[in-house]
């Protein structure tokens, strides 16, 4: 079973999918299964291997789910004494569980391939992240891009069926003009993608909502977008902006705050 279980991890990193990896550490006393126990909990609850089964093995399961959610690995602890004080079993042990979420490689999708676009794509590469660059024109896509982004030429709304968009997918349209973007952005907005960001004025991003309300797209969907794109660092080149767009990205993908460090706020 463990061997299965080595398996099913190789594929999921091999297809960019999720899951967790749950692994008994400690086991003192009684306990339904041994340290060395290992079990995976995919994205709705299935599991694939057991830790023991009942109540103590819903609980991991749910410990799981939060871990694919917020992306942080987690260490329960159990007694298995009295159900009434809330433990989850009789068995008369105790024991602990390691809970590694297991998801897909940090994506960066650039729309764009203009100076902005190029810039970001390749800071992107240097940071570690897989990068997709985009362009419906064939110009712009010149070969030199290929040394650190897979590259698509088409429109934007075709990048759903190029590239499996995912909760680890960092999305940003650094396109020429609103027609563009309101043409790409019902697509994009449906998918899993962990943030979707459009450059711009804010009157650019005003005309964009209103073209993409008349298409129907649903409000809650356009709240996700983050326009104007980045964090302020009055970034004029575009290395700066394409710094101040990464900027914004780590910090919604590592939770940060986005205060000075010597401001002291936590």
């Amino acid at each position: 079973m463990e061997l299965n279980i080595y398996q099913e991890i190789t594929d999921l990193v091999n297809t960019q999918g999720t899951a967790a990896l749950c692994v008994v550490v400690e086991a003192r006393g009684s306990t339904p299964r041994a340290a060395g126990a290992k079990m995976l909990v995919y994205p709705g609850g299935r599991i694939s291997g057991t830790i023991g089964g009942g109540e103590m093995e819903h609980r991991v399961v749910q410990a799981a789910l939060e871990a694919m959610t917020d992306g942080e690995p987690k260490l329960v602890s159990y007694a298995m004494t009295d159900p009434q004080r809330g433990d989850p079993g009789v068995c008369g042990g105790q024991l602990e569980v390691y809970v590694e979420p297991i998801l897909p490689q940090p994506t960066v999708i650039v729309v764009g391939a203009g100076h902005v676009g190029r810039e970001l794509a390749r800071l992107a590469g240097w940071l570690g992240y897989a990068v997709v660059i985009s362009d419906d024109r064939p110009e712009m896509l010149t070969d030199d891009l290929a040394e650190f982004a897979q590259v698509h030429l088409g429109p934007m709304q075709q990048l759903v069926e190029f590239t499996r968009i995912h909760s680890q997918t960092f999305i940003v349209l650094t396109t020429r003009n609103v027609e563009v973007d309101a043409a790409g952005l019902p697509a994009l907005s449906k998918s899993e993608a962990a943030y979707i960001g459009v450059i711009g004025s804010r009157r650019r991003w005003q005309i964009t909502k209103e073209k993409l309300l008349e298409q129907g797209v649903d409000a809650e969907r356009i709240s996700r977008i983050y326009s104007p794109v980045g964090l302020e660092l009055n970034a004029e080149t575009p290395e700066e902006i394409a710094v101040s767009i990464l900027a914004q990205i780590i910090q919604q993908r590592r939770g940060g705050h986005g205060q000075p460090m010597a401001s002291g706020k936590a």
